[in-house]
């Protein structure tokens, strides 16, 4: 092969020539320096040109430079990134139906809670029951000893043969009489028991023994209060009542007189507060009645006995209401509330 091709092959970049990679600097030097050797054995037809050869000499030349140029800014950039990891990393898709926000421009921006995917699933905790506190036992309440606690002692007061009681308040006294009688064997049952207040005033009577007597006349009542006395019951099986009522008298027509009047008498209302069977004590025009109630031991009778000097006994109805809301009268309503026979 003729020296000059042979050359111009070991530099050429574009040969197929299954030959070993020139040292581009050695060949350039080699390309401006070295001697030429010219033949004439090959026909002129296949020797190129002087000014041929100096152009691909120095198209050449320039590739090399280009060439050598582009390994040293490669050798430079590697140097200043590092190593480049060249394992992907892993795409993550978050699918979602809500509307993309719109940023905004505030002064205190508002976080915004971002949804971070997992790959990891996400296991709900347990629900589990809190602890049950064990049950404190309640301790039994310490008996409270009534001897040792000051207490108010009722007064009871007895009929001397056992049979009738009542209770009074406190402060109050009894002073027991002999009562009315017929006969000397009755005498022995006979006893009022008069009740006089702390101030000393007589204020109720009660009465038990076998004697009765009395009157009665036509009145308009007017009933105030009443209420049912437990431990007592008429001899006929009739309920005992206690009772606060107004009685207006009534003029009582007599046969043979020529113009008998009718209707109330001027004279003022009476107020009675006693015990009686209920049927004698009935609002309205009635008969006066009785308080005298039958009892195996004979007759019982009980009220209470207002100021004699007093009359009418209230100024009003109105006062008479407004007693009822005082500390005697509901001290003489309990009194013969606790009437009871045995």
């Amino acid at each position: 092969m003729d020296p000059i091709k042979n050359q111009i092959s070991a530099i050429d970049p574009l040969t197929v020539d299954p030959v070993a990679e020139p040292n581009g600097e050695e060949a350039l030097h080699r390309i401006l320096s070295g001697s030429t050797v010219f033949s004439d054995s090959h026909p002129v037809a296949a020797v190129a040109s002087l000014e041929q050869r100096r152009r691909r000499k120095a198209q050449i030349a320039g590739g090399l430079l280009l060439a050598a140029a582009a390994v040293t800014a490669g050798v430079l950039v590697a140097a200043n990134l590092g190593s480049v990891n060249t394992a992907p990393a892993p795409a993550v898709t978050v699918t979602t139906t809500e509307a993309t926000p719109t940023p905004s421009v505030s002064v205190t921006p508002t976080p915004t809670a971002t949804a971070t995917p997992s790959a990891t699933p996400t296991v709900a905790a347990p629900v589990t029951t809190p602890p049950v506190a064990p049950a404190v036992p309640i301790p039994a309440p310490t008996p409270v000893s009534t001897t040792t606690l000051p207490h108010t002692v009722v007064p009871t007061y007895t009929f001397p043969d056992g049979h009738l009681s009542f209770t009074y308040p406190v402060g109050w006294t009894v002073r027991p009489e002999q009562g009315p009688y017929a006969t000397e064997a009755d005498k022995a049952a006979s006893t009022i028991a008069r009740v006089l207040d702390a101030a000393g005033t007589e204020v109720a009577l009660i009465f038990n023994g076998n004697y009765g007597d009395g009157t009665a006349g036509t009145v308009d009542r007017i009933i105030l209060d009443r209420a049912v006395v437990p431990g007592v019951r008429d001899n006929s099986g009739e309920l005992v009542e206690f009772g606060f009522s107004s009685n207006q008298s009534q003029y009582v027509p007599y046969e043979g007189m020529p113009s008998p009047q009718t209707g109330p008498v001027g004279d003022p209302p009476t107020y009675i507060m006693d015990v009686r069977v209920s049927s004698q004590l009935v609002p309205g025009i009635s008969s006066s009645g009785t308080n005298q109630v039958r009892v195996p031991n004979g007759i019982m009778s009980a009220y209470v006995m207002f100021d004699a000097t007093k009359y009418p006994t209230f100024a009003t109805p109105e006062a008479a209401k407004a007693w009822m809301g005082t500390t005697q009268y509901a001290q003489l309503k309990s009194m013969l509330l606790s009437l009871s026979y045995k």
